[in-house]
């Protein structure tokens, strides 16, 4: 059984298959677009060093074939052969791409897959649709990388500037075309095919899928070894036989439409055979122009029926709207007590498409201003996240609790910035969230930010943290405490609300109940109006904890418009 890739995962080709003589097909379609489908040989620093291992319709083959273009089949929309113990030691991944040639978007594509075949049996499929991208043209589907052993990974990012960004992105140029070489002919005796290996070999070598019985009419492949059938001359199968064809274009210069294309004289999407939709008439071909022999002369056109008196059935009521034209826009519903006029609205995935699922390929991705998702299979490191924050998870995770230890549990309760966290690990998704509060993601690069743990959702274990205390006076305990994040890694903030981030000036205040964050570096000194609570007395202002902010240009706060 294959075992089913999403964007991101990766394994070792050993743990799929003991193989090494792959098959490598790849399906993508969408309607009215054309399709470039390549595989990069890149060097260490990921750049195509060698233009010969740039494998594609004009060079379907590397120096040594260890990458070859096999074509369109068994319902591929292109495949490949490679062999990774013929591949040189400089070559350290084979990239497959696509890309659109002319129009469109890789949004408008439909279901599609790359999957790895191992002596003739499916081992891997990496499936996608267009709801993954958005405006790009040219997208990277999987890799193939040498890390000690050679391994995959399935990928599912791409470029809106399509084939040109792709190639400056691997460090090559996009040439100006030139006349595709004549092909070789053929050699006699048929293609030689490639069969599964013995029962005896201990692993699969080269063998493309099954393929699926051909279609009425077509011939059958000759087998690999015996030569091809006679071909009957075209002449001797009926008297009026058609001029001869022209010679079949070269590879690529005809473009490939993905959509399938309707017969000569059907209408778009039926064809030889098919009955019309339930409802409407049966195919009429188009008649000739007029004039020419056949064609009827025209005809008036018929006349539109007279209309009603007024007061007939069907006709609305004084100060009733009539209904609208089957198909016509509809307006806006009617007053309660009125009646409403029925339509056939939107599908339910109309509706939906707003709320899909936005993958980016990157570690952390907000869904929604209250919903973010962590992709483990990413980096590979674990996550931290506040205890019953997951909503929801897509593959293999596990969940565990995580300890701070009894001096932590001690620092947590004195302090009130004890936080009970969860550690997730595996290879999936997993969605935060909490008690609809909106998420902010903070990527920090080694520098370090101020957070109030009740403000902490989730972040990367890489990052340290620890307690900071903010020395005061006039106020409860004598101090005010936080949590200090630093590091490479990020923590995925929560607000009560829309925050606002504001730029630190030596005459910034902020109410220590609202402020959630601010940059590590920036001097927080507290002011403290009166030493009394709240109520009391009369007419107290409320507001007793103030935090004065201070630092260089560049440091900011963060601040919720709600209090703790």
């Amino acid at each position: 059984m294959a075992r089913e890739f999403q964007r991101g995962h990766k394994a070792r080709i050993s743990d799929l298959t003991a193989g090494t003589d792959l098959y490598v097909g790849v399906r993508i379609a969408g309607a009215g677009l054309t399709f470039d489908i390549s595989c990069f040989g890149l060097d260490a620093d990921e750049r195509l060093s060698d233009d010969r291992y740039f494998v594609f319709f004009n060079q379907p083959a590397s120096p040594e074939g260890a990458v070859q273009l096999l074509g369109a089949q068994a319902g591929d929309t292109e495949s490949f052969r490679v062999t990774l113990d013929r591949i040189p030691q400089h070559i350290q991944k084979l990239s497959f791409t696509a890309t659109l040639d002319g129009a469109g978007q890789m949004s408008q594509i439909g279901p599609g897959y790359l999957r790895i075949v191992a002596g003739g049996e499916e081992v891997a499929r990496y499936a996608f649709n267009g709801a993954e991208f958005s405006t790009e043209r040219a997208v990277m589907l999987g890799d193939f990388y040498l890390k000690d052993v050679w391994r995959f990974a399935a990928v599912g990012q791409g470029f809106d500037g399509g084939l040109e960004a792709l190639l400056k992105n691997f460090g090559g140029e996009v040439a100006e075309e030139e006349p595709a070489p004549e092909p070789e002919p053929a050699p006699q005796g048929g293609v030689p095919g490639f069969a599964p290996p013995a029962a005896s070999e201990p692993a699969p070598g080269f063998a493309p899928p099954a393929v699926s019985e051909p279609a009425p009419g077509s011939a059958a492949p000759a087998a690999p070894g015996q030569p091809a059938p006679p071909q009957v001359p075209a002449q001797a199968q009926s008297p009026q036989a058609p001029p001869p064809q022209q010679p079949a274009p070269q590879v690529h210069t005809a473009p490939t439409i993905a959509a399938p294309m309707a017969p000569p004289g059907a209408p778009p999407g039926q064809f030889p055979g098919q009955q019309p939709p339930y409802g409407q008439p049966p195919h009429q071909q188009a008649p000739p122009p007029y004039g020419q022999p056949g064609q009827a002369a025209p005809q008036a056109p018929p006349q539109a029926p007279p209309q009603a008196p007024y007061g007939q059935p069907g006709d609305p009521f004084p100060g009733q709207q009539a209904p609208a034209p089957y198909g016509a826009p509809q307006g806006p519903p009617a007053p309660y007590g009125r009646p409403q006029i029925q339509s056939g609205g939107p599908g339910l995935g109309v509706v939906l498409e707003k709320y899909r699922e936005a993958p980016t390929g990157q570690r952390w991705t907000p869904q929604n201003e209250k919903l973010i998702r962590a992709d483990l299979g990413i980096d590979g490191q674990p996550v931290l996240a506040r205890q019953g924050s997951m909503v929801l998870y897509q593959g293999k995770v596990d969940f565990t609790y995580k300890g701070a230890g009894i001096r932590g549990r001690i620092v947590g309760n004195a302090t009130g910035q004890e936080m009970q966290l969860m550690r997730c690990t595996g290879q999936g998704q997993v969605f935060f969230a909490d008690n609809s509060a909106h998420v902010h993601p903070i990527e920090l690069q080694g520098d370090a930010i101020c957070v109030s743990a009740e403000s902490v959702l989730a972040f990367d274990e890489s990052l340290q943290y620890e307690t900071r205390r903010i020395e005061g006076h006039g106020i409860p305990g004598g101090a005010l405490f936080t949590m200090q994040f630093q590091g490479s890694g990020t923590v995925v903030v929560k607000t009560q609300g829309t925050p606002v981030v504001l730029p630190v000036t030596p005459t910034t205040f902020a109410d220590a109940n609202a402020v959630v964050a601010w940059s590590a570096a920036s001097q927080v000194i507290i002011s403290s109006q009166v030493s009394l609570r709240r109520s009391a007395y009369p007419g107290h202002s409320g507001e007793t904890v103030n935090l004065q902010f201070r630092g260089a240009p560049g440091n900011f706060i963060v601040v919720q418009p709600y209090e703790v």
